[in-house]
């Protein structure tokens, strides 16, 4: 079988609140290979981690993100929104899958500055759907991109051929082992999101998957020390 990269989804979100420097490294200590995060700006162009545009469901502020600057954030959350350069310098040696949801070219930019910046090109890689994705390559051609797909039906050629993405990102109902084979075929490496019960994980491990993202880390490495596969690294 093939190995099986362990990507933890925000951090380890049932054992510390999703995108929190505790969640990513508890994440990191339950055996995830790299965590998935999402990064927005603040009004004053600080790159952090925060899912939604607000700041209503994890922190009880209704408050757009883009509406405050860092010092704000910092403040309302008591310093509970890292920033990406404190992401990066958290989880080490460990690799950071970046989801970029509502980000312009200008912010694409800025997050991939800060990555640069930080020493982090080689750990670093980043998932989304394709608007958002070219604006990365734009940004990096070097960029290692995993293009995230909601459809059965495959990506068009002048698309793959745009971004050039080494990993092709699907919801894990779609995951067939035919699909698996055509990703294969393509010469792209397949991952999914986002599986949390063990029979599922057993599933896509026998479909052939090469990562998984989970919010439950600790379940997806005993599934994988209770099969044959080995356990992948996505550098």
């Amino acid at each position: 079988m093939r190995p099986v990269t362990v990507v933890g989804h925000r951090g380890d979100p049932y054992a510390a609140r999703e995108n929190t420097l505790p969640s990513l490294r508890s994440a990191i200590g339950r055996g995830a290979d790299a965590v998935e995060v999402d990064v927005r700006l603040t009004r004053d162009g600080v790159p952090v981690l925060l899912h939604d545009d607000t700041l209503r469901r994890l922190w009880g502020h209704d408050r757009p993100l883009a509406l405050l600057t860092h010092a704000q954030v910092t403040e309302v959350t008591s310093g509970g929104v890292p920033t990406l350069e404190e992401a990066l310098v958290a989880v080490g040696a460990h690799r950071l899958m970046l989801d970029l949801p509502g980000a312009d070219e200008a912010a694409v930019r800025t997050i991939v500055g800060t990555v640069h910046e930080g020493g982090a090109a080689d750990r670093v890689y980043y998932t989304g759907g394709p608007v958002g994705m070219l604006a990365v390559r734009d940004a990096d051609p070097d960029a290692e991109i995993a293009l995230t797909w909601t459809s059965l039906a495959p990506p068009r050629p002048l698309l793959l051929a745009s971004l050039r993405p080494r990993w092709l990102n699907y919801r894990f109902g779609l995951v067939s082992r035919e699909l698996a084979d055509r990703v294969h075929a393509s010469g792209y490496l397949l991952s999914v999101w986002t599986a949390d019960t063990r029979g599922t994980m057993r599933r896509l491990v026998g479909r052939g998957v090469d990562s998984i993202t989970t919010n439950r880390v600790d379940a997806l490495t005993r599934v994988l020390r209770g099969s044959r596969t080995g356990r992948g690294r996505t550098s």
